[in-house]
């Protein structure tokens, strides 16, 4: 299984990695211990195959000249049936753009594709935790009201996630490919 995601600054990016551990420390949820090397992220796109080797040669050259994109967090939200909660950004002309175009660009995976992560579908999230400790989401829904404030930044690179298997308990999913995008005249505010 491959994911092509959105990845965040460094400062934004380690805001989050903070997050997961205070609950984590608090004992609320291990999400951070459920990956190996795990990043924060916005999955664009998610597939079950493809060839490596030329998705990568196609997303280099798509990426090229595609610039930085700001971003904003402040709301923590949940799917309904699912043991999720994640922050979610503002929905921004420039957020449903770079979805937009990417799935546009590589429609000649459609099959493959994940439906969920499909323009008019797609709920752009990241995950702060699953299955937490106590089987109560309540919990993490109160710790983040109370400890987390709205985080802005930019999604600064694409890349690719790969699922290779488990090791220690942990999915041991690497990031296989990353593009840095150009930067632009974003602002944060």
């Amino acid at each position: 299984m491959y994911w092509v995601v959105a990845l965040f600054d460094e400062e934004t990016e380690q805001k989050v990695m903070d997050i997961w551990q205070e609950l984590c420390d608090q004992s609320i949820s291990y999400y951070v211990n459920k990956v190996k090397d795990g990043k924060p992220h916005l999955t664009l796109a998610s597939y079950e195959q493809l060839d490596k080797e030329t998705f990568i040669t196609e997303l280099e050259a798509y990426c090229e000249g595609k610039e930085e994109v700001a971003l904003t967090f402040n709301t923590v939200g949940s799917f309904l049936n699912y043991d999720t909660v994640f922050l979610s950004p503002v929905i921004t002309t420039d957020l449903l753009k770079l979805h937009g175009a990417y799935h546009q660009a590589f429609a000649h995976y459609k099959e493959a594709s994940n439906e969920l992560y499909e323009p008019e579908q797609w709920i752009p999230h990241c995950t702060l935790a699953n299955q937490p400790v106590t089987g109560n989401l309540s919990d993490v829904f109160g710790y983040c009201q109370k400890h987390v404030e709205p985080i802005s930044g930019t999604i600064d690179r694409i890349a690719i996630i790969e699922k290779v298997g488990e090791e220690n308990g942990k999915l041991v999913a690497p990031v296989i490919y990353t593009k840095r995008l150009s930067k632009s005249g974003v602002t944060n505010g």
